[in-house]
């Protein structure tokens, strides 16, 4: 957690306008301590919080706290979550909602854009917040298709493995890891700005 927090604070060294998300899980917060991490987070120059156990059933635990201390606190809904369960899930939650597009681990499967539009249009009848879509992500005709609906488009598994198959020996960067991790960034923003346009 320190080594994450020192990265925000080096991170805002050179930018203090990009919004900056931690996600993670609640445990390596507990052990840091709740009102030392979200001090800690706070002066680094964290945004908003995604912690992906803590369900609203336990906002006390952190939720509460974070907003109370300023931070946006982002929940995550998934294709099992209905229509009976939709209000507990956005009652605290700020920043955006965060729809996880597939059922199982990120970067295993490609989502179904019909289904994920439906979904999202679902959300958008019961908030206001944006709706954000992620897992699976991986190509710009996905971004594409995902942000006709969507107000945004996460990608992470296809970054990381973007990563790896770019390093040298002993696992460290190569001129290519930039311009590889560049062009998929650039494509996927293609494939995004594109639906905006049409």
């Amino acid at each position: 957690m320190k080594k994450t927090l020192a990265l925000v604070r080096e991170f805002r060294r050179g930018d203090d306008a990009t919004p900056l998300v931690l996600m993670g899980y609640y445990n390596p917060i507990y052990i840091y301590g709740v009102d030392k991490f979200l001090a800690d987070a706070n002066a680094a120059g964290v945004d908003g919080l995604i912690v992906v156990d803590l369900p609203p059933e336990e906002d006390e635990e952190l939720c509460l706290p974070a907003l109370k201390a300023g931070f946006n606190f982002i929940r995550l809904a998934t294709p099992t979550t209905d229509d009976k369960r939709l209000p507990a899930v956005l009652a605290n939650t700020s920043g955006f909602v965060y729809y996880v597009s597939i059922t199982g681990i990120t970067g295993t499967a490609a989502p179904d854009t019909g289904k994920v539009a439906a979904a999202v249009a679902g959300i958008k009848r019961h908030t206001k917040l944006p709706v954000c879509v992620g897992f699976g992500v991986r190509t710009a005709a996905q971004a594409r298709a995902i942000a006709q609906g969507a107000d945004g488009v996460v990608v992470g598994s296809a970054l990381v493995e973007t990563v790896r198959d770019s390093l040298g020996r002993g696992g460290k960067s190569t001129p290519k890891s930039v311009a590889a991790v560049a062009e998929l960034v650039r494509a996927l923003a293609e494939g995004v700005h594109s639906a905006r346009a049409s």
